[in-house]
């Protein structure tokens, strides 16, 4: 039997999902705002008290709606910060095997080659690339293998916001360290990037070069 004060954690959780569920996109980015706020930086178990142990189904919302939506930016940049407080949540392996399965990767690369979204939420995409790498070599080959390296390398030579060319070169370097089945894969697209039009992309994958070697 469940106790009076859990009955009333989960029916607190069941509203606040229903809420969600019914709520338009205002409502929706100030459920994200409120979010953010709140739960910045929580582990694992203190995210699933917040939710009374159902985290999961709010991240479920999460990266479906990412699924449906991320081609028209409807709130992404809110959306990816959401989605990152539960990848970068200590002992939250869980929350990153659940958004890989919905084929995270994949959005948050075709999220880079979207001409039409702002540099921030390419940024934000590639933060949680990041967060994907960090969490050991078979992630790192999960990014190279869904041609994550040209993706980024392609990024790097075009964008215009230099703290996204910084965090790209961060990514690019990590992905070429402990992946011995892609390094080679990640010096080829730093030397692509070496022709482009951009000074900062050139001595940025120049200096991962140097670095690498």
């Amino acid at each position: 039997m469940t106790s009076v004060k859990e009955q009333e954690a989960i029916r607190k959780l069941m509203v606040f999902l229903q809420k969600w569920d019914s709520a338009h996109k205002a409502a929706r980015s100030c459920i994200l705002n409120n979010f953010i706020k709140s739960n910045d930086g929580k582990t694992e178990p203190e995210l699933e008290l917040e939710f009374s142990q159902g985290a999961s189904l709010f991240l479920a919302r999460l990266t479906a709606w990412l699924r449906m939506t991320y081609m028209y930016s409807t709130c992404l940049n809110k959306l990816l910060k959401s989605i990152g407080i539960f990848l970068s949540a200590a002992s939250g392996r869980r929350y990153l095997t659940e958004f890989l399965e919905i084929g995270g990767v994949l959005i948050l690369l075709e999220i880079l080659g979207l001409n039409h979204l702002k540099e921030e939420d390419k940024r934000e995409s590639v933060k949680l690339l990041q967060l994907v790498a960090n969490a050991g070599r078979k992630y790192k080959e999960l990014i190279c293998e869904s041609y994550g390296v040209r993706s980024l390398a392609e990024f790097l030579a075009t964008s215009t916001s230099a703290e996204a060319q910084e965090d790209v070169q961060v990514l690019l370097d990590s992905l070429g360290r402990g992946n011995p089945k892609y390094q080679n894969q990640v010096y080829k697209g730093l030397v692509a990037v070496l022709p482009c039009a951009s000074p900062r992309a050139q001595q940025l994958a120049l200096q991962t070069l140097l670095a690498l070697q």
